[in-house]
């Protein structure tokens, strides 16, 4: 496709000048990981909407920003129309004064894109979920969160109408007029009534300013709300971009991973658009390996990032019948991937997957880079801006080889990519911070090389089949 040719001789990275430069050349894995670090510098005025997406408007606003297909129709969304949808929707949002806290419940529809660029151009948190939460579980959210406002499907909206009477605004996500039910407003109709209106500026916020909210999915005791700032993610993900996901402004990244969860945001949502890239959304509701490798084969995705059970899934397939000509960069993320998955991938496309691990609370905190030697079973080494130790009961650092406690040091700094402590919870924050670590609730050791492993978690168990 035209839209896809290289544009890197033309642009560059609005974050900052050749941000690709050394993603491929020979350099040490300690140069590196020092030169993306200097990059990810704190300002003390930072917004996602207005210092990243605003620029690629400006400088290439024809280039797709995210491609949808469902299979049949395809739907391109250039970064200009984004930033323009986003602006009106901003615009409207304000009118008299914009939510403090939406709750977005959406499926892969172009509006939870639109939605997450205007609230952060008007300064309104964003708290996404996915659209398998039952009532009780919005419920939940709703009280704990203090939302005002909630952006859902008319399935949805039909289900928690009663629950969500108190909230001031509730906007449903739909082309037909006959979905939207009293007491709640159109998302079209919404926009179309800012339309040619001028857009309000966007609002100065500072770089600590909560951009995003998530809800942890542990197994055991009740989610905890995990805040990410506009830096956290806007200049923290620099580290998973460059170091991890590589991509380049003229790639196609394809992120299997529901618009319910922080990789979605991580990987559909922040680097894409900070690299400029173009983000592939197959809008097929459920996963399905061979549809799978079919829009491998007819779209030029140039990234996959996959979970280690969608990888597992399309080995199971024929995949000399796929010619992914495209495809050039695979990652993993979520748990480790077994050696013969890995090798029956790289026998049958040629190419290597590189793991990578983080959670909802952090940006990368460890992975595998192109041209580190890959160990299998390994989380790789510590990501740009972590410094990852590995702990006894006693909070000493251990040697190589021994399992322990795996937290992250803050007495070198701060990791700008990670979270300042759960919301409005003392006791989890104190659980999760002492004596000078974030401890991560994960087991974890490292060989004499740096590389880390991954055990198993030390608490809850994280649900993964979203």
């Amino acid at each position: 496709m035209a839209f896809l040719r290289s544009a890197r001789n033309l642009f560059r990275c609005p974050l900052h000048k050749g941000c690709h430069s050394t993603a491929t050349r020979s350099v040490t894995y300690e140069s590196f990981k020092s030169e993306i670090e200097q990059q990810m510098t704190p300002k003390e005025y930072f917004n996602f909407a207005r210092d990243i997406v605003a620029p690629w408007a400006a400088t290439k606003p024809g280039h797709p920003a995210l491609f949808f297909t469902d299979g049949q129709k395809e739907t391109i969304v250039s970064y200009s129309d984004l930033l323009l949808q986003a602006k009106t929707l901003a615009t409207a949002l304000r009118d008299p004064q914009p939510p403090k806290c939406a709750l977005v419940l959406l499926p892969k529809v172009p509006a939870w894109w639109v939605v997450n660029v205007a609230g952060s151009w008007c300064g309104t948190i964003v708290s996404c979920g996915t659209t398998m939460l039952t009532p009780r579980d919005v419920a939940h959210r709703l009280s704990k969160c203090e939302a005002d406002c909630i952006i859902c499907t008319p399935e949805l909206a039909a289900s928690l109408d009663e629950i969500t009477k108190s909230v001031p605004l509730r906007i449903i996500v739909s082309d037909n007029q006959e979905d939207i039910r009293a007491g709640w407003i159109c998302y079209n109709e919404l926009l179309e009534s800012c339309r040619g209106r001028s857009a309000q500026p966007c609002v100065a916020t500072r770089a600590d300013d909560i951009a995003q909210l998530f809800f942890t999915s542990g197994t055991t005791g009740k989610p905890k709300m995990v805040p990410h700032t506009q830096a956290t993610y806007g200049i923290g993900h620099i580290g998973t971009m460059r170091y991890w996901l590589d991509p380049r402004e003229e790639d196609m990244i394809w992120n299997i991973s529901d618009t319910g969860w922080a990789k979605a945001a991580w990987s559909s949502l922040y680097i894409p658009l900070m690299a400029g890239a173009t983000a592939f959304i197959h809008q097929k509701p459920r996963f399905d390996a061979k549809e799978t490798l079919r829009a491998l084969c007819e779209y030029p995705v140039t990234v996959l990032c996959a979970p280690p059970t969608v990888y597992r899934a399309l080995v199971q397939c024929q995949l000399s019948q796929f010619p992914l000509r495209a495809l050039r960069h695979c990652v993993s993320a979520g748990e480790p991937l077994n050696p013969e998955v890995m090798h029956t991938w790289t026998k049958n496309t040629g190419l290597q997957i590189y793991e990578g691990f983080g959670q909802t609370e952090t940006t990368l905190l460890c992975g595998v880079r192109k041209g580190m030697k890959l160990k299998f079973g390994s989380m790789g080494k510590p990501a740009p801006g972590y410094n990852l130790k590995v702990l006894n009961e006693q909070q000493q650092e251990l040697p190589p080889y021994h399992e322990g406690k795996l937290a992250v040091s803050l007495k070198q700094g701060y990791p700008i990519g990670l979270f300042k402590g759960y919301l409005w919870d003392e006791q989890r924050t104190s659980e999760a911070f002492r004596d000078g670590y974030y401890f991560t609730g994960d087991r974890a050791y490292y060989d004499d090389d740096g590389y880390f492993w991954f055990v198993g978690r030390a608490d809850d168990v994280i649900i993964s089949s979203g």
